[in-house]
Protein backbone atom coordinates (compact mmCIF):
# COMPACT_ATOMS: atom_id res chain seq x y z
CA UNK A 1 0.00 0.00 0.00
CA UNK A 2 2.34 2.67 -1.18
CA UNK A 3 1.04 6.18 -1.07
CA UNK A 4 1.71 8.44 -4.04
CA UNK A 5 2.31 11.31 -1.63
CA UNK A 6 5.39 9.55 -0.26
CA UNK A 7 7.18 9.76 -3.61
CA UNK A 8 7.20 13.54 -3.49
CA UNK A 9 9.22 13.78 -0.28
CA UNK A 10 12.99 14.26 -0.42
CA UNK A 11 13.50 11.03 1.54
CA UNK A 12 11.49 9.02 -0.99
CA UNK A 13 13.45 10.59 -3.85
CA UNK A 14 16.68 9.38 -2.25
CA UNK A 15 15.28 5.85 -1.78
CA UNK A 16 13.78 5.45 -5.24
CA UNK A 17 16.30 5.90 -8.08
CA UNK A 18 13.61 6.71 -10.67
CA UNK A 19 11.86 9.31 -8.53
CA UNK A 20 12.52 12.92 -9.58
CA UNK A 21 14.57 15.06 -7.26
CA UNK A 22 12.71 17.84 -5.47
CA UNK A 23 12.78 21.20 -7.26
CA UNK A 24 14.83 22.80 -4.50
CA UNK A 25 16.47 21.25 -1.46
CA UNK A 26 14.92 22.18 1.88
CA UNK A 27 16.07 25.38 3.55
CA UNK A 28 17.57 23.31 6.36
CA UNK A 29 20.10 21.80 3.93
CA UNK A 30 21.02 25.27 2.70
CA UNK A 31 21.64 26.35 6.28
CA UNK A 32 23.81 23.28 6.96
CA UNK A 33 25.75 23.96 3.74
CA UNK A 34 26.41 27.60 4.57
CA UNK A 35 27.36 26.91 8.20
CA UNK A 36 29.66 24.04 7.25
CA UNK A 37 31.21 26.20 4.55
CA UNK A 38 31.87 28.91 7.11
CA UNK A 39 33.60 26.37 9.39
CA UNK A 40 36.14 25.63 6.65
CA UNK A 41 36.42 29.21 5.41
CA UNK A 42 37.00 30.50 8.94
CA UNK A 43 39.67 27.86 9.56
CA UNK A 44 41.45 29.00 6.39
CA UNK A 45 41.20 32.71 7.28
CA UNK A 46 42.29 32.25 10.90
CA UNK A 47 45.27 30.05 10.00
CA UNK A 48 46.27 32.37 7.15
CA UNK A 49 46.03 35.69 9.00
CA UNK A 50 46.28 34.74 12.70
CA UNK A 51 43.01 36.36 13.70
CA UNK A 52 43.57 35.48 17.35
CA UNK A 53 41.13 32.61 17.73
CA UNK A 54 42.74 29.20 17.24
CA UNK A 55 45.75 30.86 15.59
CA UNK A 56 47.41 33.57 17.68
CA UNK A 57 48.56 36.83 16.12
CA UNK A 58 52.09 36.44 14.76
CA UNK A 59 51.75 32.67 14.26
CA UNK A 60 49.82 32.80 10.98
CA UNK A 61 50.74 31.25 7.67
CA UNK A 62 51.55 34.72 6.25
CA UNK A 63 53.96 35.19 9.19
CA UNK A 64 55.86 32.06 8.14
CA UNK A 65 54.30 29.66 10.63
CA UNK A 66 53.19 26.22 9.51
CA UNK A 67 49.41 25.68 9.50
CA UNK A 68 49.91 21.91 9.77
CA UNK A 69 52.75 21.61 12.28
CA UNK A 70 50.74 21.94 15.48
CA UNK A 71 48.22 19.27 14.54
CA UNK A 72 50.30 16.81 12.52
CA UNK A 73 53.44 16.96 14.68
CA UNK A 74 51.44 15.89 17.73
CA UNK A 75 49.98 12.71 16.15
CA UNK A 76 51.00 9.60 18.05
CA UNK A 77 48.25 7.10 17.24
CA UNK A 78 48.04 4.24 14.77
CA UNK A 79 49.26 6.35 11.83
CA UNK A 80 51.25 8.82 13.92
CA UNK A 81 54.57 8.43 12.14
CA UNK A 82 52.98 8.92 8.72
CA UNK A 83 51.29 12.15 9.75
CA UNK A 84 54.26 13.48 11.75
CA UNK A 85 56.36 13.10 8.59
CA UNK A 86 53.86 15.31 6.71
CA UNK A 87 54.15 18.04 9.32
CA UNK A 88 55.77 21.29 8.24
CA UNK A 89 56.09 20.15 4.60
CA UNK A 90 55.27 22.81 2.00
CA UNK A 91 53.19 20.42 -0.11
CA UNK A 92 51.03 19.35 2.86
CA UNK A 93 50.53 22.97 3.94
CA UNK A 94 49.41 24.05 0.46
CA UNK A 95 47.10 21.03 0.10
CA UNK A 96 45.60 21.58 3.56
CA UNK A 97 45.11 25.33 3.18
CA UNK A 98 43.86 24.96 -0.39
CA UNK A 99 41.42 22.34 0.83
CA UNK A 100 40.15 24.58 3.62
CA UNK A 101 39.72 27.54 1.25
CA UNK A 102 38.19 25.45 -1.53
CA UNK A 103 35.73 23.71 0.78
CA UNK A 104 34.80 26.98 2.44
CA UNK A 105 34.15 28.76 -0.84
CA UNK A 106 32.36 25.85 -2.53
CA UNK A 107 30.07 25.09 0.39
CA UNK A 108 29.31 28.71 1.27
CA UNK A 109 28.49 29.62 -2.34
CA UNK A 110 26.86 26.28 -3.18
CA UNK A 111 29.11 25.54 -6.17
CA UNK A 112 31.13 22.46 -7.07
CA UNK A 113 29.52 20.39 -4.34
CA UNK A 114 30.44 17.06 -5.96
CA UNK A 115 34.09 17.98 -6.07
CA UNK A 116 33.85 19.46 -2.57
CA UNK A 117 32.32 16.23 -1.28
CA UNK A 118 35.10 14.14 -2.83
CA UNK A 119 37.95 16.41 -1.74
CA UNK A 120 36.39 17.08 1.66
CA UNK A 121 35.89 13.37 2.28
CA UNK A 122 39.55 12.66 1.46
CA UNK A 123 40.70 15.51 3.74
CA UNK A 124 38.37 14.55 6.60
CA UNK A 125 39.19 10.83 6.27
CA UNK A 126 42.89 11.71 6.50
CA UNK A 127 42.30 13.82 9.59
CA UNK A 128 40.14 11.05 11.09
CA UNK A 129 42.92 8.52 10.46
CA UNK A 130 45.44 10.82 12.11
CA UNK A 131 43.32 10.79 15.27
CA UNK A 132 43.17 6.98 15.59
CA UNK A 133 42.55 5.50 18.03
CA UNK A 134 39.73 7.87 18.89
CA UNK A 135 39.34 8.73 22.56
CA UNK A 136 35.62 9.41 23.02
CA UNK A 137 34.00 7.15 20.42
CA UNK A 138 35.77 4.24 18.72
CA UNK A 139 34.40 5.05 15.24
CA UNK A 140 32.66 8.41 14.82
CA UNK A 141 34.01 11.87 15.46
CA UNK A 142 33.36 15.28 13.93
CA UNK A 143 35.44 14.40 10.84
CA UNK A 144 33.06 11.54 9.99
CA UNK A 145 30.08 13.86 10.48
CA UNK A 146 31.62 16.41 8.10
CA UNK A 147 32.21 13.68 5.48
CA UNK A 148 28.62 12.47 5.67
CA UNK A 149 27.26 16.03 5.62
CA UNK A 150 29.29 17.02 2.53
CA UNK A 151 28.20 13.89 0.66
CA UNK A 152 24.54 14.52 1.58
CA UNK A 153 24.78 18.15 0.47
CA UNK A 154 26.21 17.12 -2.91
CA UNK A 155 23.64 14.34 -3.46
CA UNK A 156 20.72 16.66 -2.70
CA UNK A 157 22.04 19.59 -4.79
CA UNK A 158 21.94 21.77 -1.69
CA UNK A 159 23.69 24.58 -3.56
CA UNK A 160 20.51 25.25 -5.56
CA UNK A 161 18.79 26.96 -2.63
CA UNK A 162 20.37 30.16 -1.30
CA UNK A 163 23.43 29.47 -3.40
CA UNK A 164 24.85 29.71 -6.88
CA UNK A 165 24.37 26.00 -7.66
CA UNK A 166 21.91 26.39 -10.54
CA UNK A 167 24.01 29.09 -12.20
CA UNK A 168 27.16 26.99 -11.69
CA UNK A 169 25.59 23.89 -13.29
CA UNK A 170 24.71 25.92 -16.41
CA UNK A 171 28.34 26.89 -17.09
CA UNK A 172 29.72 25.20 -20.21
CA UNK A 173 32.77 23.71 -18.50
CA UNK A 174 30.63 22.30 -15.68
CA UNK A 175 28.17 20.78 -18.19
CA UNK A 176 31.11 19.12 -20.00
CA UNK A 177 32.75 17.90 -16.76
CA UNK A 178 29.95 16.74 -14.42
CA UNK A 179 32.44 16.09 -11.60
CA UNK A 180 32.56 19.90 -11.19
CA UNK A 181 28.86 20.06 -10.33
Amino acid sequence: MASTASTSTPTAALREPDAPAPALPPRSLAVVRIVLGWVFLWSFLDKTFGLGYSTPDGQAWIDGASPTAGFLASRDGSFGELFRNMSDQAWSEWLFMGGMAGLGIALTLGIGLRLAAIGGTVLMASMWMSMLPLKDNPIVDVHVFYMVAMIALAITSAGDRWGLGRWWKDLGLVRRLPILR
